[in-house]
């Protein structure tokens, strides 16, 4: 039980860190940098893990393109899915900065299981990773705000340094993980992901004592309560668990017939049915003003463009990513650029471009020429489209024995890009904007949800590569993200509208 703090904490300006940010700013930076190292380093090799063949030098599971990409759909929902349970247990029973340690250590400890080279270890890898960052995901950024209680630009700005560290903990976990993974042993790529996210956890607990009270638990609750809540979701865990179990060992036995890929369907219909029943909820039951019910529907509909969104965007650890391996050149000099590297450009652009469209966003709002928030996710969903009619038109011509330039992949990322910060950085803000009166963290869950099903159906989708060539797949993704943009435009005005004077 933490015992850090039970009452609600006034904190004073800290401006004793670099360049006048709270000094536990950097504590939590690299505590980031070095988990978004580990996520995005295994991420990378994780479809090329499952469909590497087992007699491989460097083997893998011999798994097929469907069962990887539904497995790997089903382990990145999973992954922003259960953010809301952990947030939940971070706000009342533990406190953020005892989740974020217990969850760096799940986290660590699930690579670790993955670097066994054995099935059963390997799910039971991924589960304690999507266990963990399920923890530590959402209460880092809470501490993030913890540490500026005054809020306003210069909350921003420690933000905007933060975000620097999940790019640069990306970039070098892809490029640490993606060379020693494919060009030695995944088992070792998976292991120094392990080691990144232990390098956090150390740096996470020497750096301690700049946090202040910083994620500390805030309740006036009594340790009888605490203990009864802690109870409750503990044993509501282990009854999950536990279902989990018989489920999976149903399933193995052959006592029920059901895939992976079903499961994945499953999993899918299950988050549109408790959205559209916790939607419906908020309309008819949860006494809004005639106002928050047209907010809304204006959450309601970003949602769905967000979930089209992800369903595309997060082709790049799947489709994309098999296709830089078994379709791309990727000489550079004589020497053959790993395939999990190509994922690299879009941190890369992300970090080049944001501070770009930061200012062209202001640059217009000043002109009274900003797009709405609809339109910008409609101008998100065009970037995306634009990125996969260009890599359809290249992998038009291309095959194992006649592969194609690295500038397909790197012109698709730049419009992909370009769409994700078109969309990406509005949408949790407009969220909580929009959200009605005491709602606000039920709208955050909302986005999170958002992405869970974006995630699913990216690899649900990428399963179709074994039925559709690359690029009629491309092609498929591409008309409809163009056609759901298109249509995202037509109905921005009438999104504007409903949104009253929210901006």
């Amino acid at each position: 039980m933490n015992t850090e703090s039970t009452a609600a904490i006034e904190m004073p300006v800290d401006t004793s860190g670099i360049g006048g940010h709270p000094k536990g700013l950097s504590t939590l930076f690299f505590t980031e940098m070095w988990e978004r190292f580990s996520y995005y380093g295994m991420r990378a090799l994780l479809v090329l893990f499952m469909t590497a063949p087992l007699t491989d030098a460097n083997a893998g599971l011999g798994f097929d393109v469907a069962k990887s990409t539904a497995i790997y759909g089903l382990y990145t929902s999973m992954v922003y899915l259960l953010s809301l349970p952990g947030g939940w247990l971070a706000d009342n029973v533990w406190g953020q900065r005892r989740a974020v340690f217990v969850g760096g250590c799940i986290i660590a400890a699930g690579h670790f299981c993955m670097a066994v080279p054995a099935v059963p270890t390997f799910y039971a890898g991924l589960t304690l990773i999507a266990l963990g960052t399920g923890l530590l995901k959402p209460n880092v950024s809470t501490m993030v705000a913890d540490l500026y209680p005054e809020g306003g630009a210069r909350r921003d700005a420690g933000f905007s340094i933060f975000y620097m560290g999940i790019n640069l903990g990306a970039f070098l976990g892809t490029i640490l993980c993606g060379f020693i993974g494919e060009g030695h042993s995944f088992h070792l790529g998976f292991s120094l992901a392990g080691i990144g996210m232990v390098a956090g956890l150390i740096q996470y607990k020497v750096g301690a004592a700049r946090l202040g009270a910083a994620g500390s638990l805030k309740s006036n609750a009594s340790a009888e309560v605490l203990n009864r809540k802690s109870r409750s979701f503990f044993l509501s865990v282990a009854g999950a668990a536990a279902a989990l179990m018989l489920f999976t060992f149903l399933a193995t036995s052959g006592a029920i017939d059901v895939s992976i890929q079903q499961t994945a369907e499953w999993l899918g219909y299950g988050i549109l049915i408790m959205s559209g029943l916790f939607f419906l909820y908020l309309f008819v039951a949860a006494g809004l003003t005639p106002i928050e019910k047209k907010r809304l529907v204006v959450i309601v509909w970003l949602y769905i463009l967000a979930a089209m969104f992800w369903s595309g965007f997060e082709q790049a650890g799947s489709s994309m990513n098999i296709f830089a391996r078994d379709l791309t050149d990727r000489s550079v000099a004589g020497w053959e650029m790993p395939a999990s590297w190509l994922q690299n450009i879009n941190p890369i652009f992300i970090v080049a471009f944001a501070p770009i469209f930061g200012w062209l966003w202001t640059w217009l709002a000043r002109r009274k020429a900003n797009p709405s928030t609809p339109l910008k996710f409609a101008l998100g969903l065009f970037g995306l489209a634009a990125g996969f009619f260009v890599l359809a038109w290249g992998a038009a011509n291309a095959s194992e024995t006649s592969q194609v330039s690295m500038s397909w992949l790197v012109v698709t990322y730049f419009l992909h890009t370009v769409g994700e910060l078109c969309l990406s950085p509005v949408g949790l803000s407009s969220m909580t904007k929009l959200a009605p009166q005491g709602r606000v963290g039920q709208m955050m869950g909302v986005w999170f949800i958002a992405a869970a099903l974006g995630n699913l159906i990216a690899g649900l989708v990428a399963g179709r590569l074994e039925q559709l060539a690359p690029t009629d797949l491309f092609w498929n993704v591409a008309l409809i993200s163009s056609v759901v943009g298109v249509i995202a435009v037509a109905v921005s005005p009438v999104m504007r509208r409903l949104m009253g004077d929210i901006k």
